[in-house]
């Protein structure tokens, strides 16, 4: 993936933050705009995800994006959001990080 690829992946992954967190607010005090909004930066974001699906291959694109996401949204929600997660969620997300680098960084590993 070269510059531009990372830059719109960066952009993609601050939508999904920010959709991800307008629809926590919505489920924390229900309201019209709150889930449109949500909806229309996940509809923003999912279209820049198209883009790169398109250039890099659907495999690398939402591998790196899901890993991105995982970590980023679990911070929003651990930080700002004052959650927490119990000993086997939190392995969980470990897992879920080791098992998508895994995937992703596999072929480059194996000389693909």
């Amino acid at each position: 993936m070269n510059i531009w690829g990372l830059l719109q992946l960066g952009l993609a992954t601050i939508i999904f933050l920010l959709a991800a967190t307008a629809a926590k607010q919505w489920a924390v005090a229900p309201h019209l705009g709150k889930v449109v909004l949500a909806l229309a930066l996940y509809s923003a974001g999912n279209l820049i995800m198209l883009r790169l699906v398109r250039d890099f291959g659907m495999a690398s694109a939402f591998s790196l994006s899901a890993i991105i996401q995982l970590v980023a949204v679990n911070l929003i929600a651990l930080i700002y959001f004052g959650e927490r997660l119990g000993l086997v969620q939190g392995a969980g997300v470990l897992l879920a990080v080791v098992a998508v680098a895994m995937i992703t960084l596999g072929p480059a590993a194996s000389g693909r």
